[in-house]
């Protein structure tokens, strides 16, 4: 057996193992488990997993699925595009322990530099949506659209159920809306912002500025006023990189903004991670969902850092929190900031300028050959309209190596990004000029301006003195090296705050993100372009399989609170395909973490909460009660093994039989795995769906 990794891993000798097993009166981990797991829990199946190799094998093998991703050249855009990381904060952010191994900040005393770096992404974002407050972060462009939705429903004073939608906005986005929508009996209606402002009565809107085509036509300061007229909140999806050129949301109206700052220099990693923002107007902050930083004093009376409005959380609030998201995709969010902050509002601007230049002569020079631009105005996608050859131009397009999006058979579209060079440009047009048969040339008369004057931003963003200070690569490296400083993560010490903080990020495991052949394959490329990426998650979902003794895993959540909602959501569909609609009560102890029950929430579950006995352990007396009571509308538990308190509770067996018997479904959350793996699963002892915090157990820095 080969040991080199795990040893490395955990890090202990033999002999430090044995001494602490000496002191709890154990010969060996086998004893010490079997002292611990109640009967019933403990597996005594051996792990379906291949043998182990080590971290050299490890490298290699990974090279090898690395080399089974085709390097094309992605412009299909989406939300997503080919984005430059910094060398600088590569090296010394997404490559430096300092960063990657630290725990969410809840201690502050141990976490101003993180704390700082999360205020840089704030201040980043709320200057330029123009917006008052922005939080530090969110997982998505499509969650934080669901998180704005539903924060309009909670700010609106209308009774509609209307939640109306800008059809030119991302497939996903729209995916996940519905998804979000339905469990809550929100009515999500698709409207053409062409034509102006939705009629009728709704709570809330949501704009797409660019839109998914690329279009910035419509009057969307008109929308925004004729809809605050209606009595709803007005959302908008944006991208950041876009306001460097275009008048804020905040200007023209807007009192939510979403969106990824993906494209602010963190790689496109096949869809993630990245962070997704939102910023609102002032006098509805309390209302934000995810973490807040906020500028404090110490006991010196020296400015700190600290998260602020946390009354507002599901750890505090439970089911009535304004959202199940705790933290969310930190690592990301401090790389997008310190990559504004590099860059500074000037460099920025200049990228952006570039960007939409490229697109400009993209256009013209499409015009040339026969193609018809679709919207005149556009930031850095461009719609093109080639009559019954659409189709044939994409596949010609893509064997120049370069993949653009097809929107119908009439219609194609391009999105420029800050990697995208003349020869691309110069690529795509010979392409197209073959299906045409129309000459092409370099130059090509230009077409009126892209972006309208009456959308051209006029105000100043990023005055900030983070955003002017650090140009040089030996100002921000010293920066950066300053701010961790001021942090505490494992590459100083241990950090006993719970099972997140229970393991090791891994260099090995954590090296292959940046290889160009992981980091630069884009989500919605042809799947004959990523079949590594694809045997890498098809291994994985077997090996999370046969480790948590389940049927079948899905990778898909983007965040512990994410795998809730969808586990949550696989236990209603169930009930509803069983014909038991009614079944909508969720019991969940008064020990759990605060997210279950505002998941719960959110996937239209009733909570009723559940006692707890002396030693933390779920009251069976007080759940038979409430199993009694709810009757045939039960539709599930949810507990924690190992429970909150750390306690392998001895009735489990019995809790998930009285589960099981009144009809319901065992959800058991993951986040405590750590104490599992290896010898129970949650799918052997009884449960029916859980969800598995990756950044707990299996290397992912915390967030």
């Amino acid at each position: 057996m080969n040991t080199e990794y795990r040893n490395r891993h955990i890090g202990h000798s033999d002999a430090d193992r044995d001494l602490m097993l000496a002191q709890l009166g154990y010969e060996t981990i086998e004893d010490l488990m079997d002292s611990a797991l109640p009967e019933g829990v403990r597996s005594r199946i051996e792990l379906a997993l291949p043998a182990p190799i080590s971290e050299d094998e490890l490298a290699t093998e990974l090279a090898e699925l690395g080399d089974r991703n085709e390097l094309r050249t992605p412009m299909q855009g989406l939300g997503y595009y080919r984005s430059i990381t910094p060398a600088v904060i590569r090296r010394n952010v997404l490559e430096n322990p300092a960063w990657y191994t630290a725990y969410t900040p809840y201690q502050p005393e141990i976490s101003q530099g993180r704390l700082e770096a999360l205020l840089v992404f704030q201040t980043m974002v709320a200057d330029l949506t123009g917006l008052a407050t922005a939080n530090a972060s969110l997982l998505d462009e499509p969650t934080a659209a669901a998180e704005a939705m539903s924060m309009a429903r909670r700010l609106s004073k209308s009774a509609s159920p209307r939640f109306m939608v800008d059809a030119d906005t991302h497939p996903q986005t729209l995916a996940v809306l519905a998804t979000r929508a339905e469990p809550i009996g929100i009515e999500i209606e698709l409207f053409d912002r062409l034509g102006g402002a939705p009629q009728g009565e709704y709570f809330g809107i949501l704009l797409s500025y660019p839109g998914s085509s690329g279009s910035i036509g419509g009057d969307f300061a008109a929308i925004a006023q004729a809809a605050k007229s209606a009595g709803a909140i007005v959302a908008v999806t944006t991208d950041l990189l876009a306001l460097t050129l275009l008048e804020s949301p905040g200007e023209w109206g807007a009192d939510i903004a979403v969106g990824s700052a993906q494209r602010f220099g963190v790689p496109l990693g096949y869809g993630g991670p990245h962070a997704g923002f939102m910023a609102v107007r002032e006098g509805i902050e309390r209302n934000l969902p995810g973490r807040l930083v906020g500028v404090s004093h110490d006991s010196a009376q020296q400015p700190a850092y600290r998260l602020a409005l946390q009354t507002r959380e599901q750890h505090i609030r439970r089911e009535r929190a304004t959202s199940n998201i705790c933290t969310s995709q930190v690592l990301l969010a401090v790389i997008s900031g310190f990559y504004a902050a590099y860059h500074g509002p000037s460099g920025l601007r200049a990228i952006a300028e570039r960007v939409n230049q490229r697109a400009s002569s993209l256009a013209a020079r499409l015009t040339q050959v026969g193609a018809n631009v679709v919207h005149d105005s556009y930031f850095d996608t461009v719609a093109f309209e080639l009559p019954g050859a659409a189709e044939q131009a994409v596949k010609a397009i893509g064997h120049a190596g370069i993949d653009v999006r097809g929107l119908d058979e009439n219609t194609f579209s391009i999105s420029v990004d800050e990697t995208t060079t003349a020869s691309t440009l110069d690529l795509i047009v010979a392409a197209v000029s073959e299906v045409t048969a129309a000459s092409s040339g370099s130059e090509a008369s230009p077409l009126s301006p892209s972006i309208p004057a009456r959308l051209e931003r006029t105000s100043d963003f990023l005055t900030h003195p983070w955003f002017s200070s650090y140009h040089s690569e030996t100002a921000m490296m010293r920066w950066l090296r300053r701010l961790a400083d001021f942090d505490l993560a494992l590459d100083r010490s241990m950090i006993p705050l719970g099972s997140c903080t229970m393991k090791l990020n891994a260099a090995a495991a954590m090296e292959p993100i940046t290889w160009p052949t992981f980091a630069n394959i884009h989500p919605f490329g042809p799947k004959s372009t990523a079949e590594g990426y694809i045997e890498l998650i098809h291994r994985l979902q077997d090996w999370l399989a046969a480790i948590t003794g389940y049927a079948a895993v899905s990778i898909q959540p983007n965040a512990g609170s994410q795998g809730e909602f969808a586990g949550l959501l696989a236990i209603r569909a169930y009930h509803r395909a069983n014909g038991d609609d009614q079944r909508k009560v969720c019991l969940i102890p008064a020990s759990a973490h605060g997210t279950n029950a505002a998941s719960a929430a959110m996937a239209g579950m009733k909570v009723v909460v559940v006692a707890c006995d002396e030693t933390g352990g779920v009251d069976l007396a007080d759940l038979r009660e409430k199993i009694l009571a709810t009757g045939t509308e039960l539709a599930a538990v949810m507990l924690t093994y190992p429970s909150t308190y750390g306690v392998y509770e001895d009735t489990i067996g019995e809790v998930c039989r009285l589960i099981h018997d009144a009809g319901g479904q065992v959800y058991v959350d993951g986040a405590n795995l750590n104490a599992l793996v290896g010898f129970s699963g949650p799918g052997e002892f009884g449960a029916d769906v859980s969800h598995l915090n990756l950044h707990k157990t299996f290397c992912i820095p915390h967030g």
